[in-house]
């Protein structure tokens, strides 16, 4: 069977869309790109750049720097996963941080930002054989992707899951802080000008509420084969 195929995956921040993405990717044999990470980066760069003075992005500046700003992900042996390196340097960790987090959606409403990752994303999917998540792959970078997933799941549920996550790192936040992070990342995703965070009409809806990580994975996995069939 050499049918090749492009998935996207969108939904609401901490519906855990790179951790099935990225276990499909290795199922199938396809490449994973995880968009978040590129957007996350970008903030990543801003505040290490100064371009966030007194609680707010300095955005002109941020235009004027994307030509400056390469983006590249190394699969990493050790850990198992492509990890994301900003001008050559490593990233991955700095940018998961509840910090970076809460600049993320500011970051990816700039239209600028958009239209730069967006067309890099668009580039990685000529071959196809691709599994790529994010808030508009299914319906701005890939609208003819052979499957299209939304994920979902209530505030209280994600939140509770990034908080967690979170304090395995050992990094001090309260649930209150992530929930407030979580509630604040969908309004500006799903409100934006550019690309809102919409459901695709093809999109099939995951709502994860209930569902373990093996749970999810299979039923993923079964639409993934139907579609490449």
């Amino acid at each position: 069977m050499n049918t090749k195929i492009i998935i996207a995956i969108d939904g609401h921040s901490s519906t855990g869309k790179s951790t099935v993405a990225k276990q499909l990717a290795k199922a199938l044999g396809y490449t994973y790109v995880d968009t978040g990470a590129m957007y996350r980066s970008v903030a990543w760069y801003a505040m290490q750049k100064g371009m966030v003075v007194n609680d707010e992005l300095v955005v002109d500046e941020l235009k004027k720097s994307l030509s400056d700003i390469t983006i590249r992900f190394k699969y990493n042996k050790a850990s198992g996963i492509a990890e994301a390196y900003v001008n050559g340097e490593n990233v991955e960790s700095q940018i998961r941080t509840l910090e970076v987090s809460q600049w993320v959606s500011k970051i990816a409403a700039i239209s600028e930002v958009r239209s730069k990752l967006v067309e890099q994303q668009q580039q990685m999917g000529v071959n196809k054989a691709l599994v790529m998540d994010g808030r508009d792959i299914g319906t701005v970078v890939f609208p003819n992707a052979e499957l299209k997933l939304f994920m979902t799941a209530p505030a209280e549920i994600r939140a509770k899951r990034r908080y967690n996550e979170l304090k395995s790192k050992e990094e001090k936040v309260t649930f209150d802080e992530v929930l407030k992070n979580v509630i604040e990342r969908d309004r500006i995703d799903t409100t934006r000008e550019d690309s809102p965070l919409i459901k695709a009409d093809d999109a099939i809806v995951i709502d994860n509420s209930l569902l373990s990580r093996e749970e999810q994975f299979e039923q993923i996995l079964s639409l993934a084969n139907k579609a490449i069939s």
